[in-house]
C-alpha cells in the first residue's frame, strides 16, 4: 500500500512495540536488509536485541518504500557530512532513490520509533532510566536544565530526566552530531523559547515505560506530527505493509 508524503513541515511518527520473545506469530523477512544491516543484527548478543534491531530496520525500509512506491530492497542508505568534522558519519540519509524525505530512527528496550518528514528530523525513544543513571548523567546537562530538574518538588525525577534526555538526543540526531557534541552546549529544557534556533522539539507520548521526542528543523507554525502504532505483523513475510494510517493513528501534535 502506498503512503502519501507528509505535507511541507509535517511529520509521521511510527511507534513499534516489540512483542515478548516466543510470541511472534510470523517470520521477519531478513532478505529486505542489506549486508551491513544483517551483520549488525547478527552481532547483537541477545535474541531480544537482534529481534528489535531487525524489526526497526525492516520497518524503516517498508515505510520508506511505501512512501516512495519502491521495494524495500531497492533503498540505499548513506551518511550526511558530520557538521563537526565534515566526515561522512552525520545523519543517515537516503541515497537512492532520489527523494525529498528525511528520516530518523531510534530503539530502546522493546520500543522503536521511526520519524519521516520533508524537513530534517531527529527522533529518540528511551526506557525510563534508573536512579543510578539519572545520578550519573545529570551533571553532564546544561546548567539551566540541571537547575530545572533539581527545582522539582520530587528532585530529579526519572520521568522528567528521561523526557529531557530524549529531547536532547532527538536534537543531536537531527543536527547530525549525536552524542559527540557536548551535552551541556544546548538548552532543551522547559522554556521552548530558548531552544536552538530553527528547531522545534516535541515530546511524544509512547506508554508508561518509555519517553520519546522528535526534533524538526524549520518547521512552520501549525505544522503537524501524526503519531501511529505500527503493528508487528506488518513486518512479517508476505504481509502487506503498512496498514492504512486511519487504522494505526494514535494522535496529533501541532508545532
Amino acid at each position: 500500500m502506498k503512503l502519501s508524503l507528509p505535507a511541507a513541515g509535517d511529520a509521521d511518527l511510527w511507534l513499534l512495540r516489540q512483542p515478548r520473545l516466543g510470541t511472534c506469530t510470523g517470520e521477519l523477512d531478513l532478505t529486505e536488509l542489506d549486508e551491513a544491516e544483517r551483520q549488525r543484527a547478527g552481532s547483537c548478543r541477545r535474541e531480544a536485541g537482534r529481534l528489535l534491531y531487525s524489526s526497526v530496520h525492516i520497518a524503516l525500509r517498508r515505510l520508506l518504500g511505501a512512501y516512495l512506491d519502491t521495494g524495500p530492497r531497492q533503498l540505499r542508505f548513506g551518511r550526511a557530512p558530520c557538521p563537526c568534522c565534515g566526515e561522512p558519519h552525520g545523519r543517515p540519509v537516503l541515497e537512492a532513490p532520489a527523494s525529498p524525505l528525511h528520516f530518523s530512527l531510534s530503539h530502546s528496550a522493546g520500543m522503536a520509533l521511526v520519524g519521516v518528514s520533508t524537513v530534517p528530523i531527529g527522533v529518540d525513544v528511551e526506557k525510563i532510566p534508573s536512579r543510578d543513571t539519572v545520578r550519573v548523567c545529570t551533571p553532564a546537562l546544561h546548567p539551566d536544565e540541571r537547575g530545572e530538574l533539581l527545582a522539582r518538588p520530587d528532585g530529579v525525577g526519572a520521568v522528567a530526566f528521561g523526557q529531557l534526555w530524549t529531547r536532547k538526543e532527538a536534537y543531536l540526531k537531527g543536527i547530525g552530531t549525536g552524542l559527540a557534541r557536548d551535552l551541556a552546549a544546548d538548552y532543551l529544557g522547559a522554556d521552548s523559547g530558548r531552544h536552538p534556533a530553527r528547531w522545534t522539539l516535541h515530546d511524544v507520548p509512547c506508554g508508561p515505560r518509555h519517553t520519546a521526542a522528535a526534533a524538526l528543523r524549520d518547521q512552520p507554525p501549525g505544522a503537524r506530527l501524526r503519531v501511529h502504532w505500527l503493528p508487528m505483523d506488518c513486518l512479517y513475510k508476505e504481509k502487506p505493509m503498512p496498514l492504512g494510517k486511519r487504522d494505526t493513528f494514535l494522535g496529533e501534535l501541532v508545532a
